[in-house]
């Protein structure tokens, strides 16, 4: 897949929000390459959609007007940059992000964001099975150790390296930060 970006390219981050903790995630560059991202992504003036979770369990960190919803330094919309909120997983799911981005005639979708394993892995599943040339940037995502259901730990490493394999081999072609600032020359 060639890494030149046009108009028919979107730029997807997905729950940059302030309820992650991420020097204690598998991956502390994330916020650093997601930045990165966004700067090269408005310079060229290419399209631009932040997704934020907005949860609807009693009690989460995600629930709209706490402190932990609110999207990271940096990663906050500018302008009229849309924001598609959701309260699954999939961005593609109870929203409007699809309607958006056939609009924008974009037929592919650079993702990137909070969690690996769990929201930008389901978006790009759900992205390549709606038709969407499909991009993760690995070293712009980052997870968290969980407990299986054997009751061992898992560590955010080996998930990371796992879902992103698992996403290359199928759904997606991973690639990182300096491949896809390298295409914007």
């Amino acid at each position: 897949m060639s890494l030149a970006f046009d108009a028919r390219t979107a730029l997807i981050p997905i729950d940059v929000q302030q309820a992650f903790d991420l020097p204690a995630s598998s991956n502390p560059a994330m916020e650093a390459n997601g930045l990165r991202l966004l700067a090269a992504w408005r310079a060229a003036g290419l399209p631009l959609l932040h997704v934020r979770h907005d949860s609807v369990k009693p009690g989460s960190p995600f629930t709209p007007g706490t402190p932990g919803n609110a999207l990271r330094p940096g990663f906050q919309p500018r302008g009229d940059e849309p924001l598609v909120t959701k309260s699954v997983n999939a961005a593609f799911i109870g929203t409007d992000l699809d309607l958006r981005l056939r609009r924008l005639g974009v037929d592919r979708v650079v993702l990137f964001g909070m969690t690996t394993d769990m929201c930008v892995s389901t978006t790009a599943r759900v992205a390549a099975n709606l038709g969407y040339r499909t991009i993760v940037v690995g070293d712009a995502c980052a997870c968290f150790d969980l407990e299986g259901a054997d009751g061992q730990r898992v560590g955010a490493a080996d998930l990371q390296r796992a879902h992103l394999a698992t996403l290359h081999a199928e759904f997606a072609t991973v690639v990182d930060t300096g491949a896809v600032l390298a295409a914007f020359g």
